[in-house]
């Protein structure tokens, strides 16, 4: 059985780069996934201080935490994106390598875009947070 998932932008809010400002999904069985960070299987730091292969990581590993959870990146609801920096061209630079991956889907729902001063491992530049909705019959895997 599947859900709907409605995105939209009202007239009276602003024009976005390619987020919504409001998702709608209908009720059913959702997804939180723990913010994803740059850490292979080992958890290992990848890329100190290289954003491009954090990203490229976070991607990896929030792939794979959606299909464990039984979700395409079509199926995010809610994203938060965590950079470390306070330079709008670091953050817009963060942005266009999650949108332009195998996981930009999940970002054309209601999503944010922070710069923070620090994120839970040293050296750690990117984390992303994902909510989804998911089909009615979906199970986890573990």
């Amino acid at each position: 059985m599947s859900r709907e998932i409605v995105r939209s932008n009202p007239e009276s809010l602003h024009p976005t780069p390619g987020y919504h400002h409001v998702t709608i999904a209908d009720a059913g069985p959702t997804a939180y996934l723990a913010g994803q960070c740059p850490l292979d299987r080992s958890g290992t730091l990848v890329g100190p201080g290289d954003l491009d292969a954090q990203t490229d990581q976070v991607v990896v590993n929030a792939l794979a935490a959606l299909d464990a959870a039984g979700a395409r990146p079509d199926d995010v609801v809610r994203s938060v994106i965590y950079v470390v920096s306070d330079d709008s061209g670091v953050l817009g630079a963060a942005w266009h390598r999650l949108t332009a991956s195998e996981l930009g889907p999940a970002f054309t729902s209601a999503s944010t875009l922070l710069g923070v001063a620090q994120l839970g491992f040293p050296g750690q530049l990117v984390e992303v947070d994902l909510t989804a909705a998911l089909p009615r019959r979906a199970t986890p895997s573990s």
